[in-house]
C-alpha cells in the first residue's frame, strides 16, 4: 500500500517533540503511522502504513477498565491514572488552565463543575483543544500546572 508522507506533519511532530521535551511521539491518521524518537539530541522518524482497520483494532485491545486510585509504595503519592474520578489528557501536548495568561484559570480546587465544563486546554500542533469535565462534581486536585507536557491519558483534574 503507498501513502504520500506529508512531511509537514513531521515537521510539526518534530517541534512538539522539542518544544516539550519528550523522548518519543507517535501518530496515527488515516492508517498512516508516524514514530518519532529523540536519540541523543538527534530526532529519528518511523513511518508505517497500515489498512485503517488494523489501526482501529489495535486502539480497541489498548483500552483499560479504569479502577480505583492506587498509592505509589514508593513516594506515597497517590496513582491517579486508572481512577474514574481523572480528567485525562485526550492527546500529546502542552496543558493550559487558562484561555491566555491574563485569564483566570477554568476551575481551581473546591470549584464545583458540571459535565462538560472546560477545565483546561492541551495544546497540540499550535491548536488549543478544550478538555471537558467527563462529570459533574467538586474540583478535589489539579494535577498539573500551565506549561506542563502532557502525554495521552495522563490525569490532568479530579473531580470528586
Amino acid at each position: 500500500m503507498s501513502n504520500p508522507l506529508d512531511t509537514k506533519i513531521i515537521s510539526r511532530l518534530a517541534e512538539i517533540l522539542d518544544k516539550t521535551n519528550l523522548t518519543e511521539l507517535e501518530y496515527e491518521d488515516e492508517g498512516c503511522r508516524i514514530s518519532l524518537v529523540r536519540n541523543h539530541g538527534a530526532v529519528m522518524a518511523t513511518t508505517q502504513f497500515q489498512p485503517v482497520q488494523q489501526v482501529q483494532t489495535q486502539a480497541v485491545q489498548s483500552v483499560s477498565v479504569p479502577s480505583a486510585e492506587a498509592n505509589d509504595t514508593q513516594t506515597g503519592e497517590v496513582d491517579y491514572t486508572n481512577s474514574p474520578n481523572a480528567v485525562k489528557s485526550p492527546m500529546v501536548g502542552v496543558v493550559y488552565l487558562s484561555a491566555d495568561p491574563k485569564s483566570p484559570n477554568y476551575v481551581k480546587v473546591g470549584d464545583s463543575v458540571s459535565e462538560g465544563d472546560t477545565v483546561c486546554l492541551v495544546e497540540a500542533m499550535k491548536t488549543f483543544n478544550p478538555v471537558k469535565a467527563h462529570k459533574g462534581g467538586k474540583v478535589s486536585k489539579i494535577l498539573v500546572e500551565a506549561g506542563d507536557p502532557v502525554e495521552y491519558g495522563e490525569p490532568l483534574v479530579i473531580i470528586e
